[in-house]
């Protein structure tokens, strides 16, 4: 049951701004929702991944305690513009700024009261603090007949990190919420703490842009040919597939038998490749540019006299392979590369036995 507002010991100008919040409740829970609808709508929009979003209609004891701080601060309800508060939280420092940017070109922006209040803090200080923007939600992007007047109200949409939000959590917990003055080797103990936070929070930022600009760099040394000087992993070896390297094989192994090529990926081949030894996309081009016509011989001989119609566009780089680990270590060299591919078998050895005979056939090896 709620408290009668006369049970709290607010003046008389802070009772009616309590008693007009308690009336227009279900309009400010209107307006969190049509918030939170927007800024979900926006960002999801402009594909970017946030850790949290959330929206909440402030408390009345939250409240109550407001007004009891500074209740002669505000002439009504109007004035305080957090009753209704929108939270977004970021994985990178970087994307704070990006998030504000979407947020200014959706709503008005009260720029006289919108702090950023991460250049508040002083040259020899510690800690985090938010973005906050307080705003109002445009007619012409959101309306409720039901509710007029909620367009006229402000709210404040708070923007910071994960670890920002982290460190002002355990602040409220543990300063000024506890109730008590905290004794100063704790607050020093803290800024440590927070000075540790900012650290991580730059640091996260700098290596996802360089990690950023390597994969840039990785590309274009790919697309320009330049595979010696490109290490083989996944990332590398995607873009080099991307570049269909072992098409003209598998269009040459198609025409045997006019067959249709049903594409898959290439990814499994990765790790068969490193365990034969290939460190780089050279070693991969390398192998595929010496291998190739040996590969196709191999084809002839496995699909020539078959009716098979239709080949995986694998089968290119399966053959390259197979001729590769031959050329290492013979049928040894065959089994275990069929071991990396499909995994431990009873079969392995005798189908690289009958493989490397194959072989034998096209080419004394």
């Amino acid at each position: 049951m709620a408290k009668d507002i006369h049970e709290y010991g607010l003046d008389l100008h802070c009772s009616m701004i309590l008693e007009d919040y308690r009336e227009k409740k279900p309009m400010f829970n209107r307006l969190r929702e049509a918030v939170l609808e927007q800024l979900d709508h926006c960002i999801s929009g402009n594909r970017l991944i946030v850790s949290g979003l959330e929206a909440r209609v402030k408390e009345e004891k939250s409240l109550v305690g407001k007004l009891e701080l500074k209740g002669q601060k505000y002439k009504c309800l109007a004035d305080i513009t957090d009753i209704v508060g929108a939270r977004i939280i970021t994985f990178y420092s970087d994307e704070v700024d990006k998030i504000s940017a979407l947020v200014d070109s959706l709503f008005e922006v009260d720029w006289e009261n919108s702090v950023d209040k991460r250049k508040l803090l002083g040259n020899d200080s510690f800690g985090y603090m938010s973005l906050h923007y307080i705003c109002r939600l445009p007619k012409s992007l959101f309306y409720d007949e039901e509710f007029p007047e909620l367009n006229n109200y402000w709210f404040e949409v708070q923007m910071r990190t994960a670890l920002q939000h982290v460190w002002a959590n355990m602040n409220h917990d543990t300063g000024y919420k506890s109730g008590f003055e905290v004794p100063t080797e704790y607050i020093r103990s803290l800024s440590r703490l927070a000075g540790l936070l900012e650290l991580a929070d730059d640091e996260f930022s700098r290596i996802r842009k360089e990690l950023t600009d390597y994969r840039r760099k990785v590309e274009q040394l790919v697309k320009d040919g330049s595979f010696e000087e490109v290490s083989l992993n996944a990332d590398t070896f995607r873009s080099y597939l991307a570049l269909d390297p072992f098409a003209p094989l598998n269009a040459k192994i198609a025409s045997i038998n006019q067959a249709e090529i049903q594409d898959l990926s290439g990814m499994p081949y990765l790790e068969p490749m490193r365990r034969l030894g290939l460190t780089t996309l050279g070693d991969v081009e390398a192998m595929r540019k010496r291998c190739s016509d040996k590969a196709f011989q191999l084809a002839l001989h496995q699909i020539s006299g078959t009716d098979l119609d239709i080949i995986a566009s694998t089968l290119g780089m399966q053959n390259v392979c197979i001729v590769y680990a031959a050329e290492q270590d013979g049928v040894k060299g065959i089994a275990r590369f069929l071991e990396y591919l499909n995994g431990p078998s009873k079969y392995n050895t005798e189908t690289a036995q009958r493989i490397f005979e194959k072989l034998i056939k096209i080419h004394d090896m």
